[in-house]
Order: structure tokens, then sequence, then C-alpha cells
């Protein structure tokens, strides 16, 4: 007879469940985790992993097509979306069998179903209604099912959806939610995506470099609206280079469906407009998974679509926490992981620090990537801080012209009276790989002149860094 009693249940296995599972089983503690739908969440299987996929699909294309910059031939080149599609889907379930490996490796019990918390230390878990996992991966083998299970700690997990706004509601056919965006069964000879966040613009960029007639709409005054202004322009300017139409200040009001195309009314301000496309995508941010939990029978606090934590993921009943997307922004997979391993070391009663979320990096993957951590420009004045500001431009790095990528700049932003890093921001190739090094110094508290004094390697695109820092204290060398 199975053994229902365990010190740790995980309610969802995304990056922040399986992860904080792992660590729990390294710490000792007999760990379980209830899965309903595919191991690995919404990131391996819908998010983060496969649109990736798609992107280098889209880059390796506008490669292809741009040959001749590079001194190559490279003639009637095509793509065949079902096998890009393919190639996304499959290294997802390579990605989700390595997943249930680890669980296996560290000895986490993977419990199949839908899990409700019926008191504190209490879950019971319901025959789940979603087919199991993904079509190429079956359910694993020797989970549990069905049943009552105890917990001394119970880690809510469940991430999140897309959210829906009236009148956009995806259809699975002509509205898409970032789901349906990822299978395209064809692609759509236009396309309206509606929001430019990360999940919009990376759509956006994607279906404009596989050839199809983009626009995007946003209601905030820039273009990737969490991003430092500046940096916001550079990417838009070169977006629109490669031919995404982008629309400010504006939003959708009205949808109007036929058979297989979609007509939109686009207000902005007193203007309207009318744009017809074969498909749109709703990219509106999403919404924490938390019905169906029994949280509010038990009294754990929500706010805005998600749950209430402190800095080691603790709600507002006890033996009862929330990591990542469902515990509130920034929804992101590595915040997610990192929470999860400071909520169940604090739990085993390690020296673990709450976590600092102006150290959280995020990152764009469009052509041209965006990234950055810390504050933006205007946040940082707001704040109060006297800046020093570097800036250095992709077009005087060597390696950047060398890629034939010399579009983008670095930015950083200084406490002018103490030389600390307060944010650093990127736009341009690879900057997404870059970023961690500015992670890295904020987290070690390194000031300017610490980083002035660092040997960066030539030729690399990580030079720009260094020049940007230089170029804050009226020192920068190539500019």
């Amino acid at each position: 007879m199975a053994d229902n009693n365990f010190d740790v249940i995980i309610i969802g296995s995304g990056p922040g469940g399986y992860v904080t599972a792992i660590r729990a089983a390294q710490l000792g503690f007999k760990t379980a985790i209830v899965e309903r739908e595919h191991l690995g969440g919404i990131c391996l299987n819908w998010g983060c992993i496969p649109t990736k996929a798609l992107l280098r699909s889209a880059e390796i294309y506008h490669y292809m097509k741009h040959a001749k910059d590079y001194g190559l031939s490279a003639d009637n080149v095509m793509f065949d979306a079902k096998a890009v599609v393919q190639r996304s889907r499959g290294v997802s379930g390579r990605l989700n069998g390595g997943v249930g490996g680890l669980l296996k490796k560290n000895k986490v019990q993977v419990i199949w179903g839908e899990a409700k918390i019926t008191k504190p230390g209490e879950v019971a878990v319901a025959k789940s209604s979603k087919a199991p996992m993904l079509p190429q991966n079956p359910e694993p083998k020797g989970t549990l099912g069905a049943g009552t299970y105890t917990a001394k700690h119970i880690i809510i997990a469940t991430g999140a959806r897309p959210r829906t706004l009236p009148g956009l509601e995806g259809d699975g056919k002509l509205v898409w939610t970032y789901f349906e965006a990822m299978v395209p069964p064809e692609m759509p000879k236009s396309l309206l995506v509606v929001g430019s966040g990360a999940i919009g613009i990376e759509f956006a960029s994607f279906y404009n470099a596989m050839g199809v007639d983009v626009t995007v709409v946003e209601i905030m005054d820039q273009v990737m609206p969490v991003e430092d202004a500046e940096i916001a322009k550079v990417a838009q300017k070169q977006l629109e280079k490669m031919g995404l139409k982008i629309k400010l200040s504006a939003k959708v009001s009205v949808l109007k469906k036929a058979a297989n195309s979609v007509t939109a009314t686009i207000e902005q301000g007193a203007t309207k407009t009318e744009i017809t496309v074969d498909r749109v995508i709703s990219a509106v941010g999403v919404v924490g998974n938390i019905e169906n939990l029994g949280l509010e029978a038990l009294g754990v606090k929500t706010e805005k679509g998600c749950i209430v934590a402190d800095g080691f993921s603790r709600t507002s009943v006890p033996g009862i926490y929330a990591i990542g997307d469902v515990a509130g922004p920034p929804m992101l997979a590595h915040k997610a992981e990192h929470e999860g391993v400071i909520c169940i070391e604090k739990i085993k009663g390690l020296d673990a620090h709450p976590m600092k979320k102006e150290q959280i990096p995020g990152c764009t993957y469009c052509h041209p990537q965006v990234a950055s951590v810390g504050l933006t420009e205007a946040k940082a004045k707001a704040a109060g801080f006297e800046l020093k500001i570097g800036r250095f431009p992709f077009l005087a790095n060597g390696k950047a012209i060398a890629l034939g990528e010399d579009q983008g700049l670095v930015k950083t932003i200084f406490d002018a009276k103490t030389g600390r890093l307060l944010g650093a921001h990127m736009v341009g190739a690879e900057v997404t790989e870059l970023i961690q090094g500015f992670v890295i110094a904020m987290g070690l508290e390194t000031t300017e002149e610490d980083l002035m004094h660092t040997v960066f390697p030539h030729p690399t695109l990580s030079e720009m860094m260094h020049e940007s820092v230089l170029d804050s204290q009226g020192r920068v060398i190539h500019m």
C-alpha cells in the first residue's frame, strides 16, 4: 500500500515546482509533486523553451535570406511551417522527459492529478481532467494517483495562464493565445498582435521573420513598456526596419470575425482605423492559477489574481507557501526557481535570504534581443538618485560589426554618490547572454570603479559593457 505521508508536497511541476522538489529532496525531505497535465509546466512545454526553438528557426531563416551580406550564396530559401513546429515540439518533448528523469533520480514521488488543499497539511488529489502531458510523452510510470496526501509543508507552484480581455477571448481558430500561436497549422499571411510585452513581441518577431505581415497594438506609449524608454526606442526602430508595424497608445475596441479573417477596430486617441488580418494573437499578460485550490476556504490571502506571499514565500496561512507566477510578478521562470530554493531552504532552517526582485534580469528574445536588470533611468530618477549614465553603441564594436549585427545599445546607470550599479539595459545581438555579467555585478555590490578595472576579452560583444561603464565616467575609449 502506498505511503501517502510526506514532509513536503509541491503543487505544480513547472520550473519553480520541479526545482523546489529536487532541492527539497537534496535537503533530506520526503517530497512529492502533484501535476495534472505535463511535467515542466507552461515554460518548458508551451512557453520559454518552445518559443526559443521557433525563434531560432526564424533567425536561421533570416540569415539564409541575407547570405549575400556574408559573401555566401543561398538561392530559393524556403521553410516548412509544419517542420518548424515539429522541431519546437520535439525540443519540449526531450526536456519534458528530462524533468521526469531528474525527479526519479532524486526520489521525488510524482502524484498525477488535480490538487486541492482541504486543510493545512492535507491535499486531496482528484483524477486529472487534462490529457496526460503531451502526446509524445505518456504518463510517467510509477506515479501515484487520486487520493488524500499529507505534508507539513505545502508549496503552491501552479503558474499562470493567458489573461483574457472582453472581446479578445481566444477561440482557438481566429483569435490565438500563445498556445495556438506556437503550433500554427500553416503560416497566416497577416497577423495582429495585441500587446507588446515579452510574449507579444517575441511572437511578432517570429512571424514577421517568417514573412507574415505583422501589426502590433500596444496600449502604453512605448513598446515593451517595462523596459528603459531609450532601449525601447532603439528596439522599436529596428523592429520597424525589419517590417513590423507598431501602433502605440492604441487599443483594439472591436473584433469582427469572418469565416477565415478578423477585422479589428483600432483606436488611437480620437482616431479610429480598421485592419483586416488572417489571425489575432492576444498577448495582454497572464493571470495566476489560483482557482479550485481551496484557498478561499482556507483564508489564504490573494490579490490581483495572485497569492500574497512574503520574502520567504509564506502565505497568510502557516504551512502553505506560494512561489513563481502564482505568487505575482515578475512572472519569470528563473524567478520561480530561485524563489522555490529560498523557500525550501528557509523551511530547512538554512541561512536563506529574501529574494531581491530588483536584481532579477528580464530578457526578450525578439530580433534584436532586449535584456535588462535593475532600475530604468526613469525609475532611478523617481527614486531620487543622482545619476551617472553610460552608453555604448553596437556600431562601435568590432565583434558586432564582424557579426553583421551593428545595431544596438548598452546602457548603464550608476548612483553618482556611491558608484553603485543601479541598472543595466541592453538591446542588440546576444544581449540575453550578456546581461548575467551585470546581474552578478549588482549581486556583489560592484561599483563603477570595479567594473572599469575589470579586463574584458577582445574581440567580444562584452567589451561594450566595459565601454558603457567607462562612458558613465567620461572615459570611453572607442567612441
